[in-house]
């Protein structure tokens, strides 16, 4: 093209030397260049822009968020530059060899940033899907930037020093031991996150606790190096990758599955109120319609069993009778078998703990038929208001430390009071 340029000014008369050939001839390529970028940039993308934010697909919206065309249009100007530089040049002149060898690093260059792009796009896609939350695409994506980003800087400095990457790729053996140990976080990352994929161990919103780490919260993202865990506070932990394989970690999510979460609490009875039910107290409790059938079946199965054995009833150490933490019991099963918020086909007992200076510790051990939170929370504080309320029908006392008010007011009966004149 230079020395076609050349001979036509000759021809007409006008003298021309190779330099001003040369001029003409980077002109026209910077010329062309601004043109294409101009119509590629103010024209075609602005308008693909415009269509992707206004419009209600997915696909659009993440390819205009991602820039995936604006790196694909540098791409190809790249390209043109390279291209108009080997048509136009001399072939082996040190111009083209220059501008030939910036325009393939231009294209390598976008041709990797494109590359993240396009795979940011792909992710933001497959979100969507199941398969986002059974695979830790984030960390394949990750793995796959990081080989293509180390393919790319070898290609180009061996285009930068003229030599062929096959070159710089043998004696990288050597190097081998230097780049595991450089690169020691995301192998392990990237092996760990095939792992907890293929076992099932984690995915995206469930529920993780590490104490190790302070997490106790959903995960968020699950990474190449790094694991998010949003807290329950809001505040958010990262924990590596690998620590999840190395170290033990508590996910909630089968919980969450099953549909009842554990109320497993107690209280602790004061053990000098537990004592044998009296007629009057029968009778008394007796009328709830939720001890009836028990108290019924148990009296009549008490006075054969007492029957038969012929003992003496005259000493309350004779026997069998019932006792008001026996009927407690009693009474809370029938309770928790009534309430709506318990679930029925999951395990469920009131149980006596071993008694403890604190008293005797009174254990409901069932599963709420939610869980979510705040309704689990409010079904277990339902079901304790009501025990804690209803314990005094039992003759029955809440062990509890006694305060600062609790001393004051035995320290004032204790005063004598003073004498009348």
């Amino acid at each position: 093209m230079q020395q076609q340029i050349r001979q036509w000014l000759e021809s007409i008369g006008l003298e021309f030397t190779d330099m001003m050939s040369l001029a003409m001839v980077l002109g026209l390529i910077a010329l062309i260049s601004v043109v294409i970028h101009l119509v590629l940039h103010r024209v075609v993308l602005t308008a693909i822009q415009r269509r992707g934010q206004h419009s209600q697909r997915l696909w659009q919206q993440a390819i205009t968020q991602h820039k995936l065309f604006q790196r694909a249009a540098l791409l190809l100007q790249g390209v043109i530059i390279n291209v108009q530089a080997v048509l136009w040049l001399h072939n082996g002149s040190q111009t083209q060899a220059i501008i030939v060898t910036a325009a393939q690093v231009w294209i390598l260059l976008f041709s990797l940033l494109t590359l993240f792009s396009l795979l940011d796009t792909l992710l933001a896609l497959m979100r969507q899907s199941p398969l986002a939350n059974q695979l830790p695409l984030r960390g394949i994506f990750q793995g796959v930037k990081l080989v293509a980003a180390i393919f790319i800087g070898i290609m180009i400095i061996s285009l930068l020093m003229g030599r062929s990457p096959l070159l710089l790729l043998s004696g990288l053996g050597a190097m081998t031991a230097v780049l595991m140990l450089v690169f020691k976080d995301p192998i392990l990352g990237l092996v760990a996150g095939i792992q907890l994929s293929a076992n099932d161990m984690l995915k995206i919103g469930d529920w993780l606790e590490m104490p190790k780490y302070g997490a106790d919260g959903a995960v968020t993202d699950i990474g190449l190096t790094t694991v998010k865990v949003r807290n329950w506070d809001n505040t958010v932990t990262t924990i590596p990758t690998y620590a999840l394989i190395s170290d033990s970690f508590k996910n909630w999510r089968s919980m969450s599955e099953s549909g009842g979460r554990r109320i497993k609490r107690s209280i602790n009875i004061d053990t000098t109120s537990v004592h044998f039910l009296t007629s009057e107290e029968q009778e008394r409790l007796n009328r709830n319609p939720l001890l009836q059938r028990y108290l019924n079946d148990k009296t009549q199965e008490l006075g054969k069993y007492n029957q038969q054995s012929e003992v003496d009833l005259s000493s309350p150490l004779n026997g069998r009778r019932l006792t008001n933490v026996g009927t407690l019991r009693a009474y809370l099963v029938a309770y928790l078998r009534s309430h709506p918020g318990i679930h029925q086909n999951m395990t469920l007992m009131v149980r006596q703990l071993a008694p403890t200076p604190e008293g005797l510790p009174l254990e409901i051990y069932a599963f709420t038929n939610t869980t979510v939170w705040a309704e689990y929370e409010g079904i277990q504080s339902d079901i304790f208001d009501h025990l804690l309320a209803a314990i005094g029908e039992f003759d029955l006392r809440i062990h509890q430390t006694p305060s600062g008010n609790d001393m004051r007011s035995m320290l004032a009966n204790l005063q004598p009071a003073p004498n009348n004149p």
